[in-house]
């Protein structure tokens, strides 16, 4: 592997306007290409196989009347007055809808009676002609200036419904500007000058450019859902700026031994870069698993992730050394001390703190060897912690979100609450009861009876009248349940309805199809985490060539992870500390978060295990002392990993602050996990769980050792560098 990325870091490096011409081309071309023909975001909220969808196809198939989507326009007058007040402006809104493109019908309030029973809230049912997935922002615009001049009236007018709520954009915050600056801060402390820390974060912004480009053009040719984009840039950002930082930390500590800038350039390609390709990979692995879960929307997000992912790797295994080529020395232009003066204090001179030979020195190999003296403590303490952390996702209630866990500076959520205020809060969970005339089961005689045999349950408010289509081959029943869409007490009243109605009637509804893919994706979870973990225990076994190292790898990041579930349980659905979060209420975590945690978080310790255990990996070949090797892995890779870190959680931390909770959700747990592995899991628990295995930790079996390629991480043989004088002038 480090064959490789060596050859392709000399190939940038040799022709680095080629290179550069080369990225900037195909930004110019992904960029209008995606504002063409790139296609718009819709989140697929199918689980395959399941009744809701079986229930959705026949709607679509025999009776597309009524599948069309559907969205409510609600008006509240001012405290005490009744809505009756404002009629002329409100059918005078309702007018301007039905002129939108696209609407097949809306209804009157006032004329058909969708009056809350205090006279003050209604609302008018808008249909589309298309289906709620297909459903574009422009017409929901539209409709949002139909509803517009109401409001001049004194009237509260908002826009609802589960087609509202799907289609809506994601908000931003702006904070991820403030995001990018922390790190800029970071990075000029890690290397010291303004040059050097703006590459990492040139080639970040380069790489999130592209893949949003390449995210937006995928959505021409499949669903993508609306949060890709989101978190593609989150993880973009992170491992763009981080992948930069590995390589050209390991460029500078070669250039302190002494390489001339071509031959420290092209070791560190060789090194870093094979690592970086590594750790790409893994989470290229992890993303890409979230398919494994068969719901579109989730694999959208993991290839979207994984392509912007790609070309982060590709920006740091050639657009850098292409940059570092054409700056040479003067990337680190400003600094105190140049790196010839350094080869000139010698930098094997044991009292050189800058010596590669001499980790010694530093506070990392002082703190490896302390926590290596005394394993068993440490182990134990850390452990502990981690777990006690983690108790609280033992606790965890997952749930679809729904209009009402979003900021209430969105109308869907406005609309959600004026809704539950006039009408219940099983107004916003509407379910379909849909029945098939053809099959055996319930006929059309019989749906009298069916419906009073539904509205007898106790979870269900209303049943509204039948509908039956031209044909007279399907039926649907539209029918309220007492409670929220998100509510537990829904999910069971679905499960009661399901078990009570004949074999030809299913249940759908955006609601049903939300409570199905929480179940499917309960059932899928132990199987995608059994995946991701399988397939990067192989990976790590060929390029570490040890048995042991990725199961401490698995476990330990099985910790990190867990810390982050609780700390996202405590907070949000626990309530601690949400006024430091600015949230509203209380609420469940969104069923798709602890996949999609999953396979972010996993893949993203994996990289801070590949680039300190590569580092070690090469000490225990060059010593043989198995305490020795972490603690000098730690010595060289500590500050760059920590840094690597900090940068990554104030990344995340920056998407902490967007107004949708459920952003808030992720970048909470992204950057938790971040700092438990950086802190508890790279500082203690490594090197004392390598202090505990000894030699035993690189152990592979003889029989597997010869099978296995070769692929590791470890350094080949530098490219020999022409002699000069110690103090000749730098050629670059």
């Amino acid at each position: 592997m480090n064959h490789i990325t060596r050859r392709i870091g000399d190939a940038s490096a040799r022709r680095p306007w080629v290179t550069i011409a080369s990225w900037l081309a195909a930004l110019v071309l992904v960029l209008p290409l995606a504002g063409l023909a790139g296609g718009s975001f819709v989140d697929d909220l199918v689980a395959p196989g399941s009744q809701s969808e079986e229930a959705m196809e026949l709607l679509e198939e025999r009776f597309p009347e009524a599948s069309g989507g559907n969205a409510m326009a609600v008006f509240a007058a001012p405290e005490g007055e009744r809505i009756d007040r404002h009629r002329p402006a409100i059918e005078a809104a309702v007018a301007r809808i039905a002129e939108v493109e696209h609407i097949a019908a809306v209804t009157d309030p006032f004329t058909v009676g969708t009056i809350s029973p205090d006279g003050r809230i209604g609302y008018a049912q808008v249909t589309f002609h298309v289906p709620t997935m297909e459903v574009s922002p422009e017409q929901i615009d539209a409709l949002s200036g139909a509803i517009e001049p109401v409001r001049g009236e004194g009237v509260v007018a908002e826009l609802g419904g589960d087609t509202v709520f799907i289609n809506a954009e994601t908000p931003t915050s702006g904070a991820e500007a403030a995001g990018l600056l922390a790190a800029l801060v970071i990075l000029v402390v890690a290397f010291g000058t303004i040059v050097s820390a703006l590459v990492p974060i040139a080639l970040a912004l380069v790489a999130v450019a592209a893949g949003l480009g390449g995210i937006t053009l995928l959505a021409h040719a499949l669903d993508v859902s609306t949060a890709a984009p989101t978190i593609g840039a989150m993880i973009g950002l992170g491992v763009g700026i981080d992948y930069a930082l590995f390589i050209m930390a390991r460029y500078r500590e070669n250039r302190v031994a002494g390489q001339d800038n071509s031959t420290a350039l092209s070791n560190a390609m060789a090194s870093s870069g094979a690592a970086v390709l590594f750790a790409g990979g893994t989470v290229l692995v992890a993303m890409t698993a979230l398919a494994l879960t068969g719901l579109g929307f989730l694999t959208s997000i993991g290839l979207s992730t994984s392509l912007v992912v790609l070309f982060a790797v590709a920006t740091a295994l050639t657009l850098l050394p292409a940059l570092l080529a054409l700056l040479g020395d003067r990337v680190h232009k400003g600094r105190r001390r140049s790196f010839r003066t350094r080869r000139a204090k010698n930098p094997d001179n044991p009292e050189n703190p800058h010596s590669v030979k001499n980790p010694e020195n530093t506070a990392w190999w002082r703190f490896a060897h302390r926590v290596s003296g005394r394993p068993w403590p440490y182990l134990l303490a850390a452990s502990a912690a981690l777990v006690a952390l983690a108790l609280p996702a033992l606790r965890m209630e997952t749930g679809f979100p729904d209009a009402g866990n979003d900021a209430t500076s969105t109308t869907h959520r406005r609309a959600y609450d004026l809704l539950a205020e006039g009408f219940g809060p099983g107004f916003n969970a509407p379910l379909l009861i849909v029945a098939d005339l053809r099959s055996p089961g319930v006929d059309a005689e019989g749906i009298p009876e069916l419906s009073r045999r539904l509205a007898d349950d106790p979870g269900i408010a209303s049943v509204g009248e039948p509908q039956i289509s031209a044909a007279e081959d399907t039926a649907v029943l539209p029918t309220l349940p007492t409670t929220a869409p998100a509510d537990a007490a829904t999910s069971d009243t679905l499960e009661r309805i399901r078990d009570v109605v004949p074999d030809n009637v299913a249940v759908s509804g955006l609601t049903a199809m939300t409570d199905d893919l929480t179940r499917q994706l309960a059932d899928t979870l132990p199987v995608f985490i059994a995946a991701i973990i399988v397939v990067s225990f192989l990976l790590l076994v060929l390029v570490f060539r040890s048995i042991v190292v990725p199961l401490k790898a698995a476990v330990m990041n099985l910790l990190s992870i867990g810390g982050a579930y609780g700390v996202v349980v405590a907070v949000f659905q626990w309530g601690w500390l949400g006024e430091l979060f600015n949230l509203e209420e209380t609420l469940p975590i969104a069923s798709p978060m602890p996949t999609i945690f999953f396979a972010v978080l996993f893949g993203l310790s994996m990289d801070y295990e590949v680039f300190l255990l590569s580092r070690v990996r090469e000490e225990y070949d060059a010593t043989g002392d198995p305490k020795e090797s972490v603690a000098r892995g730690m010595a060289v890779t500590g500050r760059v990993i920590t840094s690597a870190a900090l940068i990554m959680t104030v990344v995340f931390l920056s998407f902490v602050v967007n107004p949708s909770p459920l952003v808030k959700m992720m970048g909470l747990g992204l950057a938790t996990a971040i700092v438990l592995d950086a802190t508890i899991v790279r500082m203690v628990l490594v090197p004392a769980a390598m202090a505990l295995l000894g030699r035993a930790a690189w152990w592979l079996p003889g029989p597997l050792d010869r099978r296995l390629p070769r692929i590791g991480t470890e350094v080949a043989a530098p490219v020999p560098s022409p002699p000069e004088p110690a103090l000749a002038p730098n050629r670059q």
